[in-house]
């Protein structure tokens, strides 16, 4: 998203606050905070509808409805009075989205950004307007599988609009066979910078900087973290873990989730979680 040209409209709008919006099938609006406009004034909000079931379309596509991104634009002076009055408030979570932003609603002070109208360099017709809601475990588990596949609709390779990000000073990826000979495999996979795979495998799976796997290891379906290790042997399905996981030698993650929640550890959406520095139980 190029949030210049949310900038400038919500400067030309006069609006104190600009929520940006995406549409989505009318049918799902019970699955998201659901923006209603102004009929005469669509670029203005008339509510806020947190998962409604009965919604009203829009005025130009009576068939879809605008979701709020989670992305806002504010007027600073306007923001610090908004959250020095809300933290005054009795029974307010003091919550962005579901206090703040709803306030300036109310005072008729909010305005909203249609997704459709931006525009990004180099963006082609199958990957325009791509936007996940992650809010979930399997939401952003899905999201890395976008990026995994043979051709992403969560486009890396745009080099007109790139992602910039910093790796520290990872040395390039590297695949080398193990000690028994066995080569490294791998195949719909991202492999940051530093990764290391000895004689494992690697398929349909997102590894972050400084990841390691061991000889005779299997990654599939798999979202590893900075500086994850995967022991020889070991195999990891379906399964998201955070930074600095060890799993020891031989070990299985993803495999039963009935053996995965005796270990403690969270199954969600049909996958295993292990959260950050979490350690393997002997």
């Amino acid at each position: 998203m190029d949030f210049s040209q949310m900038i400038a409209q919500h400067v030309d709008s006069g609006a104190a606050c600009t929520v940006a919006a995406i549409r989505q099938p009318i049918g799902l609006a019970d699955q998201f905070g659901v923006i209603d406009v102004q009929p005469d004034e669509p670029s203005r909000i008339r509510e806020f509808l947190e998962k409604p079931t009965s919604p009203v379309g829009l005025p130009d596509s009576p068939g879809e409805v605008l979701a709020s991104m989670g992305n806002y634009v504010f007027d600073a002076d306007a923001l610090v009075e908004a959250v020095t009055r809300d933290s005054t408030m009795v029974g307010s979570k003091h919550d962005m989205g579901g206090d703040i932003v709803p306030a300036f609603v109310r005072r008729s002070q909010a305005g909203v950004y249609d997704y459709k109208d931006n525009v990004v360099p180099g963006a082609t017709d199958r990957d325009r307007g791509y936007w996940r809601d992650v809010g979930s475990l399997g939401s952003y588990y899905a999201a890395h599988m976008d990026v995994v596949s043979p051709l992403p609709v969560f486009n890396l390779y745009n080099f007109d609009w790139p992602i910039y990000t910093s790796y520290g000073p990872q040395p390039p990826v590297k695949l080398v066979q193990g000690a028994d000979g066995s080569r490294a495999r791998t195949d719909e996979a991202v492999l940051s910078p530093g990764v290391v795979v000895t004689g494992g495998r690697v398929t349909r799976s997102v590894l972050s900087p400084a990841v390691r796997v061991e000889s005779g290891a299997e990654v599939t379906g798999s979202v590893l973290l900075n500086g994850v290790r995967i022991g020889a042997g070991a195999i990891v399905r379906n399964a998201i873990l955070d930074k600095n996981v060890v799993v020891p030698p031989g070990a299985e993650i993803g495999v039963d989730p009935e053996v995965d929640r005796a270990r403690g550890f969270v199954v969600e959406d049909g996958l295993t979680v292990l959260g950050k520095d979490q350690p393997f139980p002997r």
